[in-house]
């Protein structure tokens, strides 16, 4: 049984895990309000809130995520709000609406209420009321109609509103200025009741012989999400064959009428899945962690200042609140973003299996060919971990694509360098879009060992590199145009790191 709130309503469910929300919400609870657009997490018209309990659930912490690629388990014990759940009486217009229709911002109004949606939750959100907030708040909405310069200047009206909105307890003040409906203020108190009575339900119960006896189909675990009944949340897998879900960002683009007809192991929420510490020298983040939690997270952030300049070039806000890093790395993809960040990271997986045996093995060896892990059937992901960066070590990401925002690679590679007395002691590059895998270009690491950042250097690293790549032509581009990228994108990972070198040194 998956329990949540919808909009004000309690909702019980037995529908499969691995449905999509946005298939229940309109073809189950008949809110035609949340549009079916790509079915891809590309054009937003589908956006809803996610609110999940923090701080001992006192409060309720809202994410916009797209509802085509959210699995209906993934809601389980939270507070899902569509536009008809943020409703005024008599039917006025809330800010963020009135904002839209005041500068233009809507024509077919297809897409509208996937902006309302995702500038409703910036509104719930922590994050300061700047412009640059608010617009990066509707990354991951798409309008054909209006031109974004009407969106842009809706933003920016309503980032002058939300200037005065408090630091705390800011649902009674966006209530009291009907950027929500008053029912928000007792969602804390209703989802906590909620829960309670679902684990109240769910718990086994013992039976004459003094054993326990679990009448439901489901229990909860300790946090509030479901865990199937002979799967548990911490690391047991009795149903090897079951498939893993966590994010569902990529799984349900592929396969969500296959995973509809059979149970799945739902990842996203379990216990100790999510979040990062430093353990000694290494930084350490559950598989489930998201690309959000990255983003935001000052142990990152401290380590590599400019992470929120390469995340953003990471698909768009809703899909980044959904997506895991383990899924970005097992997805295998030759250009995952994350993956190739990480392995220039020197990040290592610890690979669990159905007998409780554990392994960790480098990220760059989880490779074995296109779409091809060194991974067994019963084996997944449950942490990764990398050594620390020091306060002196170079580091950049680059990325090149289409769109600037909202799309996948052409080519994307990251460097990361160690300086002693003027020369490079140590060295890790990556690159994606230039082979069968995300490559770990070991030969041009090996190569800057020992030399300093000069042109020379480049040229050679250069050479060295195109040897190591096989591109091929794709609708992504040629094979020569790739390798050209890559070249480029060394030319700017050093151009970051020496800035008194100039491109014209190099070409």
């Amino acid at each position: 049984m998956i329990t949540f709130f919808l909009n004000d309503q309690p909702i019980h469910t037995t529908e499969p895990a691995a449905s999509s929300l946005l298939d229940f919400v309109r073809y189950h609870e008949h809110l035609m309000g949340t549009k079916i657009g790509c079915r891809e997490g590309d054009c937003g018209a589908c956006t809803v809130l996610v609110g999940e309990p923090v701080e001992g659930g006192q409060r309720i912490s809202y994410q916009s995520m797209t509802s085509c690629l959210t699995p209906l388990g993934n809601v389980h014990g939270k507070h899902v709000v569509t536009v008809e759940g943020i409703n005024q009486a008599g039917g006025q217009l809330t800010p963020v609406q009135q904002a839209i229709v005041e500068n233009n911002g809507s024509q077919c109004g297809f897409c509208t209420p996937g902006f309302v949606m995702s500038l409703t939750g910036h509104s719930l959100s922590d994050k300061p009321a700047t412009e640059t907030n608010t617009c990066a708040a509707i990354d991951g909405n798409i309008c054909r109609c209006t031109g974004y310069k009407s969106l842009e200047r809706a933003a920016a009206a309503l980032t002058a509103e939300l200037a005065a909105r408090p630091t705390t307890d800011s649902v009674k003040w966006l209530r009291e200025k009907q950027f929500v409906p008053a029912y928000f203020e007792e969602m804390p108190a209703r989802l906590a009741a909620l829960r309670a009575e679902t684990a109240a339900a769910e718990a086994p119960t013992p039976a004459a012989n003094g054993h326990a006896v679990n009448g439901s189909t489901a229990s909860t675990s300790p946090n509030g999400h479901a865990q199937s009944q002979n799967g548990h949340a911490n690391g047991h897998f009795p149903h090897a064959t079951h498939p893993l879900l966590s994010g569902g960002t990529d799984l349900l683009v592929q396969r969500l009428d296959e995973l509809r007809q059979q149970p799945v192991r739902l990842l996203f929420d379990q216990s100790g899945r999510r979040g990062l510490r430093q353990q000694g020298g290494r930084v350490v983040l559950g598989a489930a962690t998201t690309a959000s939690q990255l983003l935001e997270s000052e142990l990152m952030r401290g380590l590599l200042p400019r992470l929120p300049d390469y995340l953003k070039l990471v698909s768009s806000t809703p899909i980044r609140n959904m997506g895991t890093v383990a899924g970005n790395f097992v997805n295998a993809s030759p250009i995952g973003d994350l993956t190739i960040l990480f392995l220039a990271l020197g990040a290592e997986v610890t690979l669990a299996a159905a007998g409780g045996v554990g392994r960790v093995l480098p990220l760059a060896e989880l490779y074995l060919g296109y779409k091809k892990l060194a991974k067994a059937a019963d084996e997944q992901v449950t942490e990764i971990s990398f050594p620390a960066p020091l306060s002196g070590d170079l580091f950049n990401f680059e990325k090149v694509s289409k769109r600037t925002h909202l799309d996948i690679a052409s080519v994307n590679t990251a460097a990361w360098l160690r300086l002693e007395n003027g020369l490079i002691t140590a060295a890790r590059l990556s690159a994606g879009g230039v082979g069968p895998v995300p490559l770990l270009l070991r030969r041009t690491g090996e190569y800057l060992l020992g030399r300093e950042l000069s042109a020379d250097t480049v040229a050679g690293a250069n050479e060295v590199m195109q040897a190591e790549i096989s591109p091929i032509g794709d609708v992504r581009g040629t094979a020569a145009y790739k390798r050209l990228l890559l070249r480029q994108l060394l030319f700017a990972h050093f151009l970051r790191f020496a800035p008194a070198m100039s491109l014209a040194e190099l070409m």
